[in-house]
């Protein structure tokens, strides 16, 4: 690939950096909502599944 000079590498970038799409305000706070909520939902699954493997590693312990 031929090296480009630093001139036409800053008009590629702005080009580029044009063509970007940004959401809209409610996009993004639709969005960190829906992140947030996932979060919760998830952290609240793994900490079942930890507090179930506890208790049965409790539970074996116990036997010994």
């Amino acid at each position: 690939m031929a090296k480009v000079n630093p001139g036409e590498f800053i008009r590629q970038v702005r080009t580029e950096a044009s063509k970007v799409v940004w959401p809209s305000r409610q996009e993004t706070v639709q969005m960190a909502i829906f992140v947030f909520i996932l979060t919760l939902i998830l952290s609240l699954f793994f900490f079942g599944i930890d507090s179930a493997f506890g208790a049965i590693v409790q539970w074996l312990l116990s036997l010994v």
